[in-house]
């Protein structure tokens, strides 16, 4: 595909002396320029994460010999090359809560998010002329305990004919089972409508009101077979009071949600997000 000679170089690897000094040496002896540079040891872990923006070459070819070498020197646990302006495939899932849906789509279509949307995907049929009207495709797929299973597997199926490369839990309110998040492991963002792990539930904002909280706030964390368990990648807040309604405070928690959705959207497609364990590492 044609590029604008720019990528991004991701990697993480068991921490050690003198893996900037090597990455940034390969780069310049390939004649390359690097943009911008993120890095991260973690103490706890004793891992190390970097992110590269190098330019400007059509193609990373040459780079995949001396870059082999490198990972064996290392041991790199994973590495990856990528064309910066390479728009992801975005499967988004949602139910009968629009908001984050709505934001997304515009996001994309005004080119805030540089992902690309082919298809929805919703337990109800809801937000079909939505999806029309920014011309995606929209599979009504009910499901039921009983056929959960089989609803999941259309799913899979739509993943590999459309070539996803993230899912999107846009207030889609159906548990995943295992088999789906160990598919799509790493790949599957949900938004939580509360700080995790307060207010869990279906009603987080009543439960807040019921008990006058000052601030409300979302997470956006990665999917696991452990409801609502799994890495975070992004919280924020807003602050409210003693004369705000349960319905106020909805309204104000779907203004976050929404926010904290999209940066994570955006960081994930952007190569800024790295799996640490239980934990992530965020280059923003």
């Amino acid at each position: 595909m044609a590029t604008n000679g720019n990528h991004i170089l991701t990697l993480s690897c068991p921490d050690k002396p003198g893996i900037v000094h090597a990455v940034t040496g390969l780069l310049a002896n390939q004649g390359l320029n690097i943009l911008d540079l993120q890095q991260f040891s973690d103490r706890t872990s004793h891992n190390f994460f970097m992110r590269v923006h190098f330019g400007h070459v059509e193609s990373t070819s040459s780079l995949e010999e001396p870059m082999a070498a490198l990972a064996a020197e290392l041991k790199l646990e994973q590495y990856d090359f990528r064309p910066a302006n390479k728009k992801p495939r975005v499967l988004i899932m949602v139910s009968k809560i629009g908001h984050c849906l709505n934001d997304l789509l515009f996001r994309t279509k005004t080119n805030q998010l540089g992902i690309e949307i082919p298809l929805i995907v919703s337990n109800h049929p809801d937000f079909k002329p939505l999806a029309e009207s920014y011309e995606i495709d929209f599979h009504h797929l009910p499901v039921t305990k009983d056929t959960k299973l089989e609803q999941e597997r259309q799913i899979l199926e739509l993943i590999k004919e459309h070539n996803i490369d993230l899912v999107v839990l846009a207030r889609y309110m159906q548990v995943l089972t295992p088999g789906l998040c160990e598919a799509m492991s790493g790949k599957i963002i949900n938004i939580h409508h509360s700080f995790l792990p307060s207010f869990k539930g279906a009603k987080p904002y009543h439960q807040a009101f019921d008990r006058g909280v000052k601030i409300i706030g979302a997470t956006a964390h990665f999917v696991t077979a452990d409801l609502d368990e799994g890495p975070i990648i992004e919280q924020r807040v807003a602050r409210v009071d003693h004369n705000m309604s349960a319905k106020e405070l909805v309204e104000e928690g779907s203004n976050v949600e929404s926010q904290v959705l999209a940066a994570a959207v955006k960081w994930w497609s952007e190569k800024r997000v790295f799996l640490n364990g239980h934990k992530t590492v965020v280059f923003n």
